[in-house]
């Protein structure tokens, strides 16, 4: 991982995605996007994630984010990225995937290349945080974030897209709670 996007200052805020190998569209059904939902709300509950924004993607994960707990940021990360791994592959192999044998062949085949996996890999390696450590990069990563479904032509406006945090800011009731930012011009 490059040293560049590497968590630094615990206390601030960052921006990070979690990419699936390969860019291979996952999170296409609803009961793989619930368990990264729920995910998230066990690590806001159990291990002090803050949570200020987020946008689940077909095969990527954007949030903003931060920990109660100074160094334990990159804990909870690695934690969330091993659980969700493993249940992924067990929904994945449970349920009646059309995709099935393809996505389970690509998650071994990217193990084989990691002495450090045993059977399969989901998620690449890192996360490329970013450290927003002042109000324009807050405000800019709010709006990467929330405009990204709008970008990828799947609502016209983000608080329509059920797996962000834009209804949230937005005012309506979201999937997660999450913490609200207020950049200077109002909650964005």
């Amino acid at each position: 991982m490059s040293d560049q996007y590497r968590v630094r200052n615990l206390e601030e805020i960052y921006f990070v995605t979690f990419t699936i190998v390969d860019w291979i569209d996952v999170f296409t059904r609803p009961v793989y996007k619930q368990l990264i939902i729920d995910s998230l709300a066990y690590c806001q509950q159990q291990k002090g994630l803050e949570i200020y924004a987020y946008c689940l993607m077909s095969n990527h994960l954007h949030l903003l984010v931060s920990a109660r707990h100074p160094n334990k940021l990159t804990d909870i990360i690695r934690d969330f990225k091993k659980h969700t791994n493993k249940q992924l592959i067990k929904l994945i192999t449970d349920e009646d995937e059309s995709r099935k044998e393809w996505m389970i062949f690509r998650f071994q085949y990217h193990a084989t290349y990691n002495s450090r996996i045993q059977d399969y890999k989901v998620w690449q390696d890192g996360y490329h945080g970013i450290a927003c450590d002042t109000i324009q990069i807050l405000s800019q990563k709010l709006d990467y974030i929330h405009n990204n479904p709008v970008r990828a032509g799947i609502v016209a406006s983000p608080e329509h897209y059920l797996y962000s945090s834009a209804a949230t800011y937005a005012g309506e009731k979201g999937l997660i709670d999450i913490i609200l930012i207020d950049t200077g011009f109002g909650v964005v």
